[in-house]
C-alpha cells in the first residue's frame, strides 16, 4: 500500500458552469433538474450558473465529473474546470458595497 501525504496538490475543487436555455417549460424543468442533481451530489452554488464541490482526492474528482456528465441536459452548454486546493486557495472573492440606508436622528420634542 502506497502512503501519501494529503497536501494543497492532491485535494480538488470541482467548478461546474452552465448556460441552460429556459424558453419552453420542458428547457426550465431540465434546468432545474440540472441543479437539483448537481446539489444531491454535494454541489454548493457559488453564483447562479457556477457551481463548485470539494474532493479529497483525484479518485473522488473522477467520480463526481462522471457523475455530472451524466445528467447533463441535452439542450445548452456545461463546462467543467478542475483545480488543485492550492490554486482555489488562490481566488479573491468581491462584493459590492450594499447601500445603506440614513437613518436621520429623530427630532427631539421640548415641552415648556
Amino acid at each position: 500500500m502506497t502512503e501519501y501525504r494529503l497536501n494543497a496538490y492532491h485535494i480538488m475543487w470541482l467548478f461546474v458552469f452552465f448556460d441552460l436555455p429556459t424558453l419552453s417549460k420542458q428547457d426550465k424543468k431540465n434546468s432545474a433538474l440540472f441543479r437539483k442533481n448537481l446539489e444531491k451530489d454535494g454541489f454548493s452554488m457559488m453564483q447562479y450558473s457556477v457551481y463548485v464541490r470539494h474532493c479529497a482526492s483525484h479518485e473522488s474528482l473522477v467520480v463526481h465529473q462522471k457523475r455530472v456528465k451524466s445528467f447533463i441536459p441535452l439542450k445548452g452548454m456545461v463546462s467543467i474546470l478542475c483545480v488543485t486546493d492550492k490554486q482555489y486557495g488562490d481566488i479573491y472573492n468581491f462584493w459590492g458595497k450594499m447601500k445603506k440606508r440614513i437613518i436621520s436622528e429623530p427630532q427631539q420634542l421640548e415641552i415648556f
